[in-house]
């Protein structure tokens, strides 16, 4: 998921009652649960690297205690800096607490991550397999409001308590930030079995009399009704939306198909390179597409894209598509991956 709500949820962890144990506790849940973002320094290494190292380490449980005790050790810093004082004087930090906390965070991070279509790697370095519940979008603003509402309002009624004289003793929001984590465990369920309405559709079909292989539905965002459809058969791919509240899916005539190209020994060379391999153990439905350019450095470009990410009216390979560049001894002479693949490809370099 996108940063801001990493940072809300791991806030409302925090004002949901795990504040009242130890001082610096909302802090440190907030900042752990988006410390595994941290590996997003791997891009400078280049957007190949970046690819292969973005929800690794920082992301598998392997790597959490490791990250969560860089942000207890980064709160430590800062509790001495600020002469050892919290805003409660009753309530001590409790370090083996907070260490706790953000590991709890941290795999807070992980679940959000899981639950959109780019996929997680608990598992690294032991297994490099990912793992997607493909059930919200990155920017999910139904789940954004919940977090919000439930962090904002306690603090709008404590000025009103204020203004009346009302005051209560302790921190406050705690039955707001549970029902709001509440709320976005609803939230799931519901797209949860919205998603399976819409993989059973795929799944239930025909496709120019082909069963399919494998079926796979992919979420917009607010809308937990509506699923960008990914069919494989043995000869193409089909893409379609899918209305889980409609009673018959009828793929004919909605679909687009995409015959699966003839490898070559210029997809083989491009495949077998540092991104192309990269590339292919993150895609779900990568297909290739190849090009002869007209250049003295690179006589060919291969484009690698994933069909899940093909939704109608967006060009997947302006985000999530690769490039590989080949001379005419099929040697690699350039990588892209993201935009600057699109960059690179417009201006005609490697």
């Amino acid at each position: 998921m996108e940063p801001v709500t990493h940072f809300l949820l791991g806030a409302a962890m925090g004002r949901a009652g795990l504040n009242r144990k130890t001082a610096l506790a909302t802090a440190t849940l907030t900042l752990a649960a988006e410390a595994p973002d941290l590996d997003v320094i791997s891009r400078f290494w280049g957007s190949a690297f970046g690819l292969n190292h973005h929800r690794g380490f920082t992301h598998s449980f392997l790597g959490l205690p490791l990250i969560a005790a860089a942000v207890v050790g980064f709160m430590y810093l800062i509790w001495r800096l600020r002469g050892r004082k919290t805003r409660d004087p009753n309530l001590p930090p409790r370090w083996g607490l907070l260490f706790a906390y953000a590991c709890l965070a941290g795999v807070s991070h992980i679940l959000l991550d899981f639950t959109n279509n780019y996929g997680v790697r608990p598992f690294w370095p032991f297994s490099e397999r990912w793992y997607s519940w493909d059930i919200v979008f990155i920017v999910e603003p139904v789940i954004l409001v919940f977090l919000i509402l439930g962090l904002i309002l306690p603090g709008l009624f404590s000025l009103i308590n204020e203004e009346i004289g009302a005051r209560r003793k302790g921190p406050q929001g705690r039955l707001a930030a549970a029902v709001a984590l509440l709320a976005v465990c609803a939230c799931w369920g519901v797209r949860d079995y919205e998603h399976r309405r819409a993989v059973a559709e795929l799944q239930s079909r025909i496709y120019q009399g082909t069963d399919p292989v494998r079926v796979a539905a992919y979420p917009y965002w607010v809308n937990p009704f509506r699923w960008h459809g990914v069919v494989e058969t043995p000869a193409f791919f089909a893409t379609a939306n899918v209305d889980s509240l409609a009673p018959e899916f009828d793929p004919e005539g909605r679909m687009q198909i995409l015959y699966k190209p003839e490898e070559t020994p210029v997809t083989l060379a491009a495949k077998k390179t540092y991104l192309g391999q990269v590339y292919l153990s993150w895609a779900q439905y990568p297909i290739t597409e190849t090009e002869q350019l007209e250049n003295a450095r690179a006589a060919y470009v291969v484009r690698f894209r994933d069909l899940r990410y093909a939704y109608p009216g967006r060009d997947a390979r302006s985000t999530l598509g690769a490039m590989v560049f080949l001379d005419r001894d099929l040697h690699a002479v350039g990588q892209r991956f993201g935009i600057r693949a699109t960059s690179a490809a417009t201006k005609g370099e490697q």
